[in-house]
């Protein structure tokens, strides 16, 4: 019982600080929108495998929208007068789950947003687009005590058939 209070206590400090630091954050550096490219696809990760040295993603695509796009979806979608935007500025449709199975390039590209950089929930900051290495992406994927890295959505940019870039999809 300590241990899942521990827990619950671990996440209500998380989502406190993750409402103060957006706006810290926001202050001094705006939040940009990923651009998006014909080779690109918004994903939630559902698992990394490394076999044999090579690294797969466990993919589930999905559609991404943000902004005026998003409140245009969610009206057609929803239908709902009371709500007439998306919330937090953003939705995601994911009529289908799936699995797809993707061969990461040993150089790919990654940028986190926010992570667990050090076990502590309070070190736990928005840093837009910080790079980190396939290898520390993946350590900080299996771990899940401070912030579960599979609640984000992200964009992979795939080119010949291999992820080249993987970047998290920050949401407030």
């Amino acid at each position: 019982m300590r241990k899942s209070g521990w827990k619950l206590t671990a996440l209500m400090l998380l989502v406190f600080m993750m409402m103060t630091t957006v706006g810290a954050a926001s202050s001094n550096e705006e939040y940009t929108p990923v651009v998006k490219t014909a080779n690109q696809e918004a994903v939630f990760i559902n698992s990394i495998e490394v076999k044999n040295g090579k690294v797969y993603l466990n993919v589930d695509p999905i559609q991404w929208y943000e902004g005026e796009e998003a409140n245009e979806i969610f009206r057609e979608r929803e239908q709902d007068p009371e709500m007439t935007e998306a919330p937090d500025g953003y939705y995601i449709i994911n009529d289908k789950e799936e699995q797809v199975i993707l061969d990461v390039a040993d150089d790919a590209v990654v940028q986190l947003q926010l992570y667990d950089h050090t076990g502590r929930a309070e070190d736990a900051q928005i840093q837009w687009n910080q790079a980190v290495s396939l290898k520390k992406f993946i350590a900080v994927y299996n771990k899940k005590d401070i912030i579960d890295m599979k609640w984000f959505p992200y964009h992979v940019t795939v080119e010949d058939g291999t992820v080249v870039k993987i970047v998290q999809q920050y949401t407030p």
